[in-house]
């Protein structure tokens, strides 16, 4: 059974943030807010919650395509290869917002995603998601949780997100209703940029 807890995203409570941190220091999963749709995620520093988030989607973890959420732009360095200054000023304009952005990956990755080639860095405009973020010390790795409903895409009603994960994952959260479109996904690893996904967030700023 999932915990179920309440955080409002004006003032996310510390004390609910610091509960939410020991389940994923503990390996746990979370369902969280973004600033598009609700999204499962662990500590990237966990191998066995990721192994189990894998497991979730059906994927292979080294071949898996999960986002890196940051807390802003200072830990780029740790993940992502030296970027050019027209490249920086892009993330700058567009961070945090509704975009994950597909970067050149450093060979610092963690260990499950070494090979990978590039990655994909998102740092949501949601203050929960921020605040856990910051308060883990570290990314999390993310995934959205798409819905089996042909119309409806996404699950924006968080007690309806405990229904269907209450046995898959360790805690939900409750930060209001999510929305039902997920990030534009914008791939900055080439010259140009490209637009993998048009989803949230105004094309118009690239």
């Amino acid at each position: 059974m999932a915990e179920f807890i309440k955080i409002y995203p004006e003032n996310p409570n510390p004390k609910e943030i610091q509960k939410v941190v020991k389940v994923l220091k503990n390996g746990g999963l979370i369902i969280y807010p973004t600033d598009t749709v609700y999204g499962l995620g662990c500590d990237i520093t966990n191998i066995r919650a990721l192994e189990r988030i894998a497991k979730i989607k059906g994927v292979k973890l080294e071949k898996s395509n999960f986002s890196f959420v940051c807390e802003d732009l200072s830990n780029l360095s740790d993940y992502v290869k030296q970027i050019d200054t027209t490249t920086f000023k892009i993330l700058k304009r567009a961070l945090p917002g509704p975009y994950t952005f597909i970067l050149p990956g450093s060979k610092n990755l963690p260990n499950p995603f070494k090979k990978r080639k590039t990655v994909g860095i998102r740092v949501p405009d949601n203050s929960i998601a921020l605040a856990i973020v910051a308060a883990l010390g570290n990314p999390i790795v993310s995934t959205s949780i798409r819905d089996e409903d042909d119309v409806l895409e996404y699950t924006t009603d968080p007690e309806l997100i405990l229904e269907k994960w209450d046995n898959l994952v360790d805690l939900v959260i409750d930060g209001g209703y999510g929305d039902n479109e997920a990030s534009t996904i914008i791939d900055l690893s080439e010259e140009e940029p490209i637009v993998v996904r048009e989803g949230k967030g105004s094309l118009e700023i690239f």
